[in-house]
C-alpha cells in the first residue's frame, strides 16, 4: 500500500530536482505508516564538502502540525537554488561554507497531521537525555502513553528512525567541523518569536554561552529592527529528551570545536488573535491559514536563516578570543540568568 500524497514533500522534490546541478541529496531513512507505505527522510547538502570549512544545518519538520516551520527551510533552500542560476556572489561565499538541509524530518507525523511520530513519539522529547530539575507534568514529556501528547517512547528503548536520522546528519556534516551552527524551526510557542539555544534539561548555563552571546551581538547589530527574543529554552520551560541538547552534549566532547543549536520557535498565538477561526483548526494553531500572513511569514525569516550563513563564513572575525571571552560570559550571565 502506498502512502498518501503529501504536498510539503512533493515541493521538496521539486526543489531538489530544479537544484539538481548543485546539491547533493539523499534519503537517509524512510518513515513509515502503521497502515503501509512510507515517505522518504531527505537530507540535503551543497558548498564545500571539505571539513576544514565551517557547516550550517537547516531543519524543520519535526513536529508534523508545524508545517510552517517544513516551509521556512524550504523557501530558504529554494532562494539558493534559484540565486545559484545568477549570483556569481553566491557561489563564492559556498566555496567556503557547508550548508546543511533536513527540511521535512518527520514526514509521517505532517502527513497525519500529528505533532508526534507514527508511533506517537514526540521527536524533541526522545532523545536520552533526563531533565536535572522538575519539569512541567506532560508538556516537559511523559511515557504515560503514546496517546497523549509529548510521549518520549519506551523507557529504555533506542531513539525513533528519524532521530537517528538526523544525528547521523548532525554527527556527518556538523560534529566534524572546527565551527557549525544549526536552527531547528518550530511554531506553537506564545507570541514573539524567540530564539533558543540550550539547555532544556537544566537552567545551568551551556559550556559555549561566550559565543551565542557574541553571535547575538553580531546579529542584533547587523539587524537593528530585528523582533526575536533570544533566550536559553530553560527560561520558558524544562524538558526531557531534546534532541538538539543530547547533540549539544556530543559535540562538547569535542573541546576545540564549537556546535551552536539554535531553535527558531515562531509565536503562533499572534496568527489565532488576528484570526480567532484558527483556533477551530488544530492545523490553524500552528500555522498562519491565511495566504498573504504565509507569504509574510516565510519572507521574515529568510534574514535570519541567511545571516547563520554569513556569520560562519566569518566565524574567525566575531568568536571570541582568549582575551575577551569571559567578558562576553559575564555579559551573558547578566543578560540571561
Amino acid at each position: 500500500m502506498s502512502a498518501p500524497d503529501l504536498p510539503e514533500l512533493d515541493a521538496l522534490e521539486r526543489i531538489i530536482e530544479l537544484g539538481a546541478s548543485w546539491l547533493d541529496a539523499r534519503v537517509v531513512c524512510r518513515a513509515s505508516l502503521p497502515g503501509g507505505g512510507t515517505y522518504p527522510v531527505y537530507a540535503i547538502s551543497l558548498g564545500n564538502s571539505s571539513p576544514q570549512v565551517p557547516g550550517v544545518g537547516y531543519f524543520g519538520g519535526v513536529h508534523g502540525l508545524e508545517r510552517i516551520g517544513a516551509e521556512v527551510v524550504m523557501a530558504h533552500l529554494h532562494s539558493l537554488v534559484m540565486r545559484l542560476q545568477w549570483d556569481s556572489a553566491l557561489h563564492r561565499q559556498l566555496e567556503t561554507v557547508r550548508l546543511v538541509f533536513m527540511p521535512i524530518v518527520n514526514p509521517g507525523g505532517m502527513a497525519l497531521g500529528t505533532r508526534a511520530n507514527p508511533n506517537g513519539v514526540d521527536l524533541m522529547r526522545n532523545a536520552p537525555v533526563t531533565a536535572q530539575e522538575p519539569v512541567p507534568f506532560l508538556v516537559g514529556g511523559q511515557r504515560i502513553s503514546s496517546g497523549l501528547p509529548w510521549y518520549r517512547g519506551p523507557r529504555d528503548g533506542v531513539m525513533e528512525l528519524e532521530n537517528q536520522a538526523l544525528c547521523e546528519v548532525v554527527s556527518a556534516e556538523l560534529l566534524t567541523r572546527d565551527f557549525s551552527v544549526s536552527v531547528d524551526c518550530h511554531s506553537g510557542f506564545g507570541a514573539r518569536d524567540r530564539v533558543w539555544f540550550p539547555f532544556a534539561h537544566k537552567r545551568a548555563p551551556m559550556t559555549h554561552l561566550a559565543e551565542i552571546q557574541a553571535l547575538r551581538n553580531i546579529f542584533v547589530q547587523s539587524n537593528s529592527y530585528h523582533r526575536y527574543v533570544i533566550e536559553p529554552q530553560s527560561l520558558q520551560y524544562l524538558a526531557h529528551g531534546d534532541i538538539w541538547d543530547h547533540l549539544y552534549l556530543q559535540a562538547c566532547a569535542q573541546p576545540q570545536r564549537v556546535f551552536l543549536p539554535l531553535t527558531l520557535e515562531m509565536g503562533s498565538w499572534l496568527w489565532v488573535k488576528k484570526n480567532p477561526r484558527q483556533l477551530f483548526s488544530r492545523h490553524g494553531i500552528f500555522n498562519p491559514l491565511i495566504e498573504h500572513r504565509q507569504q509574510r511569514v516565510l519572507r521574515q525569516h529568510q534574514l535570519l536563516l541567511e545571516f547563520l550563513s554569513r556569520a560562519a563564513c566569518g566565524h574567525r572575525l566575531w568568536l571570541p578570543t582568549p582575551e575577551n571571552r569571559a567578558q562576553h560570559h559575564a555579559q551573558a550571565l547578566q543578560d540571561w540568568y
